[in-house]
């Protein structure tokens, strides 16, 4: 399996380059039979990365979170999966491009740095520690997400106002889309972070004597929890709309990116096992 891992290593970053590059392309280019392409390229490179975290898993005998360069390529995959999702649930084409640029960043960087760690920590060999990082990775990455729908739906109304009908104006989808994609994205990564959360709850305090409800990063996550889940219901209540969404969206990403630097930085925590 050692042999199909290094080649699934090789060809993951090719087949992000080409479906960024055909996401490009239809970007450009007015091409109906290229948008159902790279739907299916897309759909095949996030299979093809899952089997190749389940062949690490099963190889190496823990979840692929024991290095930075492990966990980028979870990032590619979590990026790359969630706009996936974003795409069906909302059948807008028009924003990959600026989305799977991350996925293709994070896998090549992985791959060209990540090593066959055989020997780590016993805790990181936890199943249920895997599904916990996961989650949270896929959540902050749907968060991510919704981010740059909310500066692309800014540019967009820029220019509008602007009367400036460029590429952008041409192939963007509408404000309104923006705005809905920003907000699903949101919501897709409320619930997998609400997920992490909630496996955490359940299983840290039986796998850490030192577990705290008052370590760094667990308040930082509760906070960054609290404010997209106040965000979310005033939202469905009818109180924000368009830009208010879009502000929101973009402060809460700043406040989430802010709290998760300073817990990591700045702070020690039961967390610290690498």
């Amino acid at each position: 399996m050692l042999d199909a891992i290094h080649g699934l290593n090789i060809a993951l970053p090719v087949m992000y380059i080409v479906t960024f590059a055909l996401y490009v392309i239809a970007f450009f280019k007015d091409n109906s039979g290229l948008e159902n392409i790279k739907r299916v390229i897309l759909f095949l490179t996030c299979t093809t990365h899952v089997f190749y975290l389940l062949a690490r898993t099963i190889e190496f005998n823990h979840p692929p979170i024991t290095t930075k360069f492990e966990i980028f390529t979870v990032l590619a995959f979590s990026i790359a999966c969630s706009y996936f999702l974003l795409e069906l649930v909302t059948d807008n084409r028009g924003t990959g491009l600026f989305i799977l640029l991350f996925s293709v960043l994070f896998q090549v960087i992985s791959s060209l740095f990540i090593q066959d760690l055989i020997e780590v920590r016993e805790v990181l060999r936890n199943r249920m520690l895997g599904m916990h990082v996961i989650s949270a990775l896929l959540g902050y990455s749907g968060i991510t997400i919704s981010a740059v729908h909310g500066l692309l739906f800014l540019i967009l109304y820029k220019d509008i106002k602007l009367n400036k009908f460029s590429i952008i104006f041409n192939r963007l989808p509408s404000l309104e889309t923006l705005e809905k994609m920003s907000f699903i994205s949101l919501i897709i990564g409320f619930l997998l972070l609400t997920l992490s959360i909630s496996i955490g709850i359940i299983w840290l305090p039986g796998a850490f004597p030192d577990y705290s409800f008052l370590d760094p990063k667990l308040i930082s996550t509760a906070l960054v929890w609290l404010v997209y889940g106040t965000g979310i219901i005033i939202k469905l209540s009818g109180i924000w709309y368009g830009k208010k969404v879009i502000w929101f969206s973009l402060a809460g990403f700043i406040i989430a990116m802010f709290s998760l630097m300073l817990s990591n930085i700045f702070a020690s925590s039961f967390h610290s096992f690498y």
